[in-house]
Formats: C-alpha cells, structure tokens, sequence
C-alpha cells in the first residue's frame, strides 16, 4: 500500500473540487488495484459525480436544498447554518474507492473524483491517497510503500 496526504484550500465558499487529475497522477504506473480518497474532516465528503456541464452546481443546489444554511441546526458554532456541514458527510461521505487498471483510474466517461465542501469557516482541506494494488506498478519498482 502506498499513502499521500494532499492539502486543497476550499476557500471562503461552498465547493465542489475536482481531483481527478491529482487521483489520476497519484495511481499512474502503479498497476492494477484500488484507489482510496478519504477526507478526514467532519464537514467534507467526496463524490463521484460529472462536472463542468453543471452537475457541481445543481450538488450543491441540491445540498443546499436538503441542508439550507439557516437556523434550524443544533450544532451552531461558526457561520449561520454551520450544523448542515456536519450532517452533509451521511450524504456525500467522506470517502471514495475507484478501480485502476493498468495504472489508470477505471472512471466512466463523464466521471470525475470531487471534494465536496460546505463549510465556508475552514478553507483548509487535506486528502488522503492510498493505493491498494498487486505491486506491479512503478511505486513498488521504485522501493515506495
């Protein structure tokens, strides 16, 4: 198994970020397996979803929809609506499994690995990468672990 935590800044708004090339780079050559993204934040999720033709910002409409950002929340410390961020992660988890073969990541045509975030009070967001593989790929020639 090979790991590498990233940091992304989220900025000051709701996101939805695009990893894929980063997931792409990460697994190149490494062979057959499984790419792991985990977020390790209570206020942030991943998703497989399409971008760039609006499927982002229909998520986060969507989002905003189920989870508004007013004063319903229990959980009220930081900004107005800041309890929806903690509940988003039981609908966009802060998780994602994506098969690589050959080194490249098995997405759909119009898929990409994105970094969901809701929480405008912490523009920090760190990821982790872990590949779970046959060692037969460039990480293993190269002694990483």
């Amino acid at each position: 198994m090979h790991s590498e935590t990233r940091s992304y800044r989220t900025g000051g708004r709701e996101t939805v970020r695009d990893l894929t090339a980063d997931c792409a780079g990460f697994v190149d050559g490494r062979g057959d397996g499984l790419l792991h993204v985990f977020v390790p934040h209570a206020t942030a999720g991943l998703a497989i979803i399409e971008t760039g033709a609006g499927s982002d910002d229909d998520l986060l409409a969507a989002l905003g929809d189920l989870l508004p950002a007013d004063d319903r929340w229990r959980h009220r410390h930081g900004s107005p609506g800041h309890g929806r961020s903690h509940v988003m992660p039981a609908l966009v988890p802060p998780y994602a499994t994506v098969p690589v073969l050959g080194g490249r990541l098995a997405l759909g045509t119009w898929q990409s690995v994105c970094l969901v975030d809701l929480n405008v009070d912490n523009a920090e967001r760190e990821v982790r990468f872990s590949f779970l593989g046959d060692g037969a790929g460039a990480g293993q020639e190269r002694g990483e672990r």
